[in-house]
């Protein structure tokens, strides 16, 4: 079977796309798209037996119903540049395999991740490992970046005078700080790749990591559009309730204006009839709509 070729991925090669101030996000390279979901999906049709509607129809479906199998046949690899407090929240995905540079054997460069002004937050007073989003004074913000860019220029001048003095770099790197870049190879799979994005493009996850996730969302688009779209619907947007917020949902609703609703949202029937079963609400069925039972032969 011949390899897939993504002709909006291909353009996306080796590309680097520039995040924060030093940064970067490149799409190194990329096994399937829409076509081996499908494949994988249909292992007993041939290539060309369905519709590109058909298609888009049969990975929604897997998607919304958690049939994740068919994705991990889709595969992305990224050169990532990075500060190394990124990077520590981003292996915290394990699902991935990567390939750090190490202090060890290289000389870290002197680049360091310096917020602007803008990007300077105070400590949100409800969440504890977030952000606020209240306005900082500019006299603040300046003084924080001076604060940040003299130690750090503190921090890189030590670790270059011990490796003048022929320190091993493995000792010399100690004290450097986490604002400092990192770069990686990593590769990931669609289907943990989604469990990514989801939790990196939400508003509560840190800016800092945020942003790199935007990015690489785009060239997931290229890579594999109809899955995408797929997990923005069901996925990035959707949400998941427990036992007892349906009871409430149920509670909340009026059957009538449900069925009304639902008709005319433009859901096929199909997922109009999943959503009813998610709510485990039975809606009556009107004269028109009935289907007559089938005759049984003799």
């Amino acid at each position: 079977m011949a390899r897939i070729s993504v002709p909006a991925a291909d353009r996306l090669l080796d590309r680097e796309f520039p995040v924060l101030d030093h940064g970067f996000v490149r799409l190194v390279d990329y096994l399937g798209g829409d076509a081996r979901i499908v494949q994988a999906a249909r292992v007993s049709y041939g290539e060309g037996t369905k519709t590109v509607r058909e298609d888009r129809a049969l990975i929604d479906y897997l998607l919304r119903n958690r049939h994740t199998s068919p994705f991990e046949q889709v595969i992305l690899t990224f050169h990532l540049k990075m500060p190394i407090f990124v990077a520590r929240q981003w292996i915290r995905h394990r699902t991935a395999r990567l390939n750090e540079i190490s202090g060890r054997y290289s000389i870290m460069r002197d680049e360091f991740y310096l917020p602007r002004p803008h990007e300077i937050r105070r400590q949100s007073k409800r969440n504890r490992q977030g952000g606020s989003a209240a306005e900082v004074p500019a006299e603040l913000q300046q003084r924080v970046i001076e604060l940040l860019e003299a130690d750090q220029q503190s921090a890189y001048g030590s670790y270059q005078d011990l490796l003048d003095d022929g320190l091993a770099r493995e000792l010399a790197r100690i004290n450097l700080p986490l604002a400092l870049y990192t770069e990686m190879y990593w590769q990931i799979d669609l289907n943990n790749l989604f469990h990514f994005l989801k939790l990196r493009l939400d508003w509560h996850a840190q800016y800092e990591i945020r942003v790199y996730g935007d990015v690489m969302a785009e060239a997931v688009r290229a890579v594999a559009p109809l899955a995408f779209e797929a997990f923005e619907e069901h996925i990035l947007h959707g949400q998941a309730f427990s036992g007892s917020e349906l009871e409430l949902l149920r509670a909340a609703l009026d059957p009538d204006r449900l069925a009304a609703t639902l008709e005319a949202s433009g859901l096929r029937k199909t997922r109009r009839r999943e959503f009813l079963e998610k709510l485990g609400i039975s809606l009556p069925v009107s004269p028109e709509t009935a289907q007559p039972e089938p005759v049984a032969k003799a």
